[in-house]
């Protein structure tokens, strides 16, 4: 009999926790859908360009191009505080957050991944 506890305790934590879960993502998700329809629809105003200064400066050394990057909108960093604060338990501050552009692949590198990582066969208990 007291080999049964142990799975069934494992199981009622599971149900447990997994209810938890969806109940505090619930309410989290109420509360940013309350955040976002109380907010303006109008965009938020662009800010104008510092004017030039008067004077005439030396010519800049030519600066190196960098990458144009793409804002994140508020409603994506509110998704993710969402999320960060129903796995931790508890709010989180988001400082910043950016979009990644994934580096193209060719096909060979794709497949040696995969078959790598179908190498690791997880079922097999080594050096017993």
């Amino acid at each position: 009999m007291g080999y049964l506890l142990l799975p069934v305790g494992i199981f009622a934590g599971w149900v447990a926790g997994a209810a938890m879960s969806r109940r505090l993502v619930r309410r989290e998700v109420r509360r940013l859908e309350a955040l976002i329809e109380s907010r303006d629809v109008r965009p938020a105003p662009v800010p104008q360009p510092a004017p030039a200064p008067l004077q005439a400066a030396a010519p800049a050394p030519e600066a190196p191009v960098t990458e144009k990057t793409e804002e994140v909108s508020p409603e994506t960093i509110l998704i993710l505080s969402a999320a960060v604060a129903a796995f931790l338990g508890k709010r989180a501050r988001i400082r910043s957050a950016r979009l990644v552009r994934a580096a193209p692949s060719s096909a060979w590198a794709q497949q040696g991944r995969v078959f790598v990582q179908a190498s690791h066969n997880l079922g097999v208990a080594h050096g017993r």
